[in-house]
C-alpha cells in the first residue's frame, strides 16, 4: 500500500485507525476509572453541582467525546457518514493526515504517562475536599495543565487526520471547554493555596 502515490490508501488507513484509536481511549479511562474508584475507594470524577459551569464542560466534554467515537467506528462500516461530516477535501492529503495521526497517538499516550505519573492524585474535575498539596513537580514543572495541553494536541491532530467541519467543531468546542475547566480550577487553587499558587503560576506556563 504505496500511502503517497494513493491518497485514498491513507484515508483509508485513518479510518481504520481512528477507530481503533478512540476505543482505546475510551477503554483506558473507563478502565482506569473503574479499577482506582474500586482499589482505593475514592470518588475520580467530580462534575460540579448541576447546572454549574463545571458540570457543562464535563457533559460538553463528554457529548463529544461519546459523539466522535461512535462516529469513528461507524465510519467503518459506513463510508457514506462522510457526507455528513462535510469533509476539507483540500486538506485531505498524505503528510495532513500522516501528521494528524502522529499528533494524535503522541497527545493520547503523553496523557497516559502523565496519568500514570500521578498515581493516585489524579481526579477528573474539581475535587472540593482536595488536593491536600499542590502538584509542582514532573511535567507540572513545565505546564501548570499538561494533561490538558496534550489533550489539545491530539485534538488537532483528529482535525488534521479526519480535516472536516465536524472535527474542527470538537475542536474548537473542546478547547473551549477546557480552557474554561482550567480557569474554574484555578479559582479553586487560588482559594486552597493562596499565594502559593500564585507564585507556581507566575513561574509556569498555563498551556505549553
Amino acid at each position: 500500500m504505496n500511502f503517497i502515490e494513493s491518497p485514498s490508501a491513507i484515508i483509508e488507513f485513518a479510518r481504520i485507525y481512528l477507530a481503533i484509536f478512540y476505543s482505546c481511549v475510551a477503554l483506558f479511562y473507563t478502565v482506569k476509572i473503574i479499577i482506582t474508584q474500586k482499589n482505593e475507594l475514592v470518588e475520580l470524577v467530580h462534575s460540579g453541582e448541576r447546572f454549574s459551569s463545571t458540570w457543562w464542560n464535563h457533559m460538553t466534554f463528554r457529548f463529544f467525546r461519546a459523539s466522535i467515537w461512535l462516529i469513528c467506528l461507524s465510519r467503518v462500516f459506513y463510508e457514506g457518514l462522510d457526507n455528513y461530516l462535510i469533509i476539507l477535501t483540500p486538506l485531505q492529503a498524505f503528510p495532513i493526515i500522516l501528521l494528524g495521526l502522529i499528533l494524535m497517538t503522541v497527545g493520547f499516550s503523553m496523557t497516559v504517562v502523565i496519568h500514570l505519573s500521578m498515581g493516585n492524585k489524579w481526579r477528573s474535575g474539581i475535587d472540593t475536599a482536595g488536593p491536600q498539596q499542590l502538584i509542582t513537580d514532573g511535567y507540572f514543572k513545565r505546564s501548570r495543565n499538561p494533561i490538558f495541553a496534550c489533550i489539545v494536541v491530539s485534538q488537532i491532530g483528529f482535525f488534521l487526520a479526519l480535516p472536516s467541519v465536524f472535527t474542527l467543531i470538537c475542536l474548537l468546542i473542546g478547547v473551549l471547554m477546557l480552557h474554561r475547566q482550567i480557569l474554574s480550577e484555578e479559582q479553586h487553587l487560588t482559594t486552597l493555596f493562596a499565594n502559593e499558587y500564585k507564585t507556581y503560576a507566575t513561574d509556569v506556563r498555563r498551556w505549553f
